[in-house]
């Protein structure tokens, strides 16, 4: 296929939403909710995820204050639980230089609406003077992917919450992971490779959360190690998921794993681990 064929439209910017598509706010809300809840003897099981993603913290702050019959106002929620997002946010480090990697920046407090309203995404364009439908969105929200359409934009979803793809119907795409996303598909410079993407986005990855993990414990041990302190480095890398015929071709592609994972180990990047006294002393006591 010709890349011209494979093209979905020409886009001459992207507009990237932050909580949730670039840092992985929603994991923090629902650690911060956990802890929060139990003071007044209810327990935040996720269920109600869905009601809050992509809204405006008071917005958010209502459903939660609803939902689970809270004894307080929506102010006075906020008042108490705003003091341990701050603690949360404090862990987010963001790499050196981050802002100069965007054009324009814009807060949800920088408009009168929030999404789904398309307020922010038309100013968005404004500012970058862009017409709205030359612009590319990256949503994990439904209120996200909604305000991007009413903005006149195309739209790649990115869903935070897992097994909700099917109600993305709206966008023009629907991706498990940043690490999918394929510029060169709306005529844009492609990536030339996983890492120009991990390095861009070093805090946050839903591969982490949606794409299946395969470990392989490269070292050989005698004996059982329950119960036993271990330090591992971790070496890994990206592959497409593979559907196997057979146990046989199964286990074939687990063993070609393991061997690029430790040629990996050779690479500058990771060689120090081989030489660590640490990792050294303790596999010896094993």
């Amino acid at each position: 296929m010709s890349m011209a064929s494979s093209l979905r439209k020409l886009a001459s910017c992207v507009i990237l939403d932050l909580d949730g598509t670039l840092l992985n706010t929603d994991g923090i809300v629902s650690e911060v909710l956990k802890l929060y809840l139990v003071k007044y003897g209810k327990q935040w099981d996720g269920r109600e995820a869905h009601k809050t993603v992509g809204k405006s913290p008071l917005e958010a702050s209502a459903v939660i204050v609803e939902d689970y019959g809270l004894p307080l106002s929506i102010n006075e929620f906020v008042s108490e639980i705003t003091p341990m997002f701050i603690d949360q946010w404090h862990n987010i480090k963001a790499l050196p230089g981050w802002k100069e990697s965007f054009s324009v920046i814009i807060g949800g407090d920088e408009v009168t609406a929030g999404k789904p309203s398309p307020e922010i995404f038309f100013e968005a364009a404004k500012r970058l003077n862009i017409d709205p439908p030359k612009c590319l969105v990256i949503e994990d929200s439904i209120p996200g992917v909604t305000a991007g359409k009413a903005a006149g934009m195309e739209v790649v979803a990115v869903p935070s919450l897992p097994k909700q793809s099917h109600l993305y119907t709206s966008a023009d795409e629907v991706i498990n992971s940043l690490l999918d996303l394929r510029p060169e598909k709306w005529g844009l410079p492609p990536f030339e490779d996983c890492k120009a993407l991990s390095q861009f986005l070093p805090n946050y990855s839903k591969a982490d959360s949606i794409a299946p993990i395969e470990p392989w414990l490269l070292h050989d041990f005698d004996d059982d190690f329950y119960g036993e302190d271990l330090r591992l480095a971790i070496v890994g890398y990206i592959r497409p998921e593979a559907n196997f015929p057979s146990l046989e071709t199964l286990i074939e592609k687990i063993h070609e794993d393991r061997r690029i994972a430790e040629t990996a180990l050779e690479l500058p990047l990771y060689s120090k681990y081989r030489e660590d006294p640490y990792l050294k002393s303790s596999l010896n006591q094993i």
